[in-house]
């Protein structure tokens, strides 16, 4: 089985490497060697001596060595939407198996390149787009194929989870928290896909395509950062016996019409500390998954890395040459159910509020009849004093942490933007969700 390989940095160096160094392993459990037909660079010129290969194998022509005859398979970890789309889209449509991590084209448009591999007759691949070196999608795809999965839950992003974990540690701001992950080579000099939730969103896509048999791309998920939380948040979080992290969730269920439908969310929301991710630390990835038959799941591991992600890939090279060779190629999406996703404002949540008020007579009263009035309903209420946010206001101030009740996205959000108008309320200084509870 020959291979053409498209990029060689962290991930696609490592790759080779595994390919080289396990060949007779390999070639065991294939039934056939593997081989590398060649390898599509930007640079070809970049010193690669490290890599056990020869250098005549490198090109720049990546749509050369996809179209080429010896060619049996692609393996795709470049990124990006194009020209990685047109490449995956030919190599599929010319019967070529392809392995890809790219999540974000999948997540955008994985659609067109799960049509070009049926047009084909050709496998599809992605474990290594989601969480690393976590079993996982393959999980979702096959082994849970006779289930119903009703939610799936997941820290899907390395970066964000040792900033939160940071934040919990030691009681840093989220900035100093930042700047240690950068310092250690967990966040990228431009860290905005992670800590804005743009990375987690696209998982959040493909994870939810899978579980419940419907298209679903990043334009369809909820989204939000944790650029927001503060050293406050999760002192409040600690206080209530609970820690903070950035899900994705995504849910299947019925909504306000009572017709079933999908909602996909990324935001940072508490959880207590008995629920099964609370205690998932550092740069670590694990996905909880519920189903009707199996109960639930939890998948754990690194869920980033230039080795962790390529053992997901050679996972998949494994399988796809292997149905090549038997002559069989595995459907690699199913839609039949085609739910519509629920727009965020019907999503059934909690929120934690804390308010800055006037301290004095009546607030709460007032600050209650806002919630009623919203239909949300309010679980706790908690006051301490604070420092006056306008010390010629008359009184004092005081803060109130407030969880409601479970209520629709929308009537939360209303009830925040109203407690924003009221002349008692100096600010709002801190709204999060709070899942994993009743």
């Amino acid at each position: 089985m020959r291979l053409a390989i498209l990029g060689c940095g962290t991930v696609g160096s490592e790759v080779v490497r595994l390919i080289q160094s396990q060949s007779a392993d390999l070639t065991a459990r294939i039934g056939a060697p593997l081989e590398i037909a060649g390898i599509a660079v930007r640079r070809p010129g970049r010193d690669r001596a490290g890599l056990p290969v020869d250098p005549d194998i490198f090109t720049t022509d990546a749509l050369g060595l996809i179209k080429r005859d010896d060619v049996d398979l692609v393996v795709e970890v470049v990124g990006g939407i194009e020209p990685a789309r047109s490449w995956l889209v030919e190599a599929l449509r010319a019967g070529k198996s392809v392995v890809t991590a790219n999540k974000a084209l999948l997540a955008e448009d994985g659609g067109t390149l799960h049509d070009a591999a049926a047009a084909g007759g050709a496998d599809l691949y992605y474990e290594a787009a989601v969480a690393g070196a976590i079993p996982l999608l393959r999980p979702l795809r096959d082994s849970l194929h006779g289930d119903t999965i009703t939610q799936v839950t997941g820290i899907v992003n390395g970066t964000t989870n040792f900033i939160l974990s940071a934040m919990d540690a030691t009681g840093a701001g989220f900035t100093e928290a930042l700047e240690e992950a950068t310092a250690l080579g967990y966040a990228e000099a431009d860290p905005t896909a992670d800590i804005e939730g743009f990375d987690a969103a696209a998982k959040a896509a493909i994870l939810a395509s899978l579980a419940f048999h419907t298209r679903v791309t990043a334009a369809d998920v909820h989204r939000e950062g944790i650029t927001r939380v503060t050293a406050a948040d999760v002192a409040s979080a600690k206080a209530m016996g609970c820690t903070i992290k950035l899900l994705c969730i995504a849910s299947r269920g019925t909504g306000a019409d009572g017709a079933e439908s999908v909602s996909v969310r990324v935001h940072p929301a508490m959880i207590p500390l008995t629920h099964p991710l609370a205690s998932v630390g550092d740069a670590f990835n694990a996905v909880f998954v519920e189903a009707e038959a199996a109960g639930q799941l939890m998948f754990y591991g690194r869920g980033a890395g230039g080795a962790p992600t390529a053992s997901a890939v050679l996972g998949d090279v494994v399988a796809v040459a292997r149905n090549r060779i038997a002559g069989v190629c595995t459907a690699s999406e199913s839609t039949y159910a085609a739910l519509p996703v629920r727009p965020m404002g019907e999503a059934v949540t909690r929120y934690h509020i804390s308010l800055d008020v006037a301290d004095r007579p009546g607030v709460l009263a007032t600050v209650a009849n806002v919630f009623a009035r919203q239909g949300v309903s309010i679980a706790t209420v908690r006051q301490a004093s604070a420092e006056p946010v306008d010390p010629a206001a008359p009184g004092g101030d005081a803060i109130l942490v407030i969880v409601t009740h479970r209520a629709a996205d929308a009537a939360l959000a209303a009830t925040v933007e109203e407690l924003r108008g009221l002349d008692i309320v100096r600010s709002v200084a801190g709204v999060l969700r709070v899942e994993g509870g009743s």
